[in-house]
């Protein structure tokens, strides 16, 4: 059962950082696209819209953030070995 558990953990994890993060960077394009306002080939405007394009940019920040998260999470222990700071302290020291 522990061995099921791991396989499930896994596949969770993966799906929302392998398809999950893309997904979510998707809609903030289509959010900040769809904020800036724009003219269709007939002429006609669309008045920017403040509020969606803020939403794109805090899913965009959203995203770098994680990515940097994880950066940071990969590289701790050699940030931990060479400068003596543990970014993450819940985490086991190698």
């Amino acid at each position: 059962m522990d061995t099921l558990e791991s396989i499930v953990k896994v596949l969770v994890v993966g799906l929302a950082l392998g398809a999950g993060l893309p997904a979510v960077f998707a809609i903030g394009l289509r959010l900040y696209a769809n904020g800036s306002g724009a003219t269709d080939a007939d002429g006609t405007t669309h008045a920017p819209n403040p509020a969606l394009r803020a939403l794109g940019v805090a899913l965009f920040v959203l995203i770098s953030a994680v990515i940097v998260v994880g950066i940071l999470w990969i590289a701790r222990t050699s940030i931990n070995y060479h400068f003596g700071v543990n970014l993450f302290p819940f985490a086991p020291v190698k």
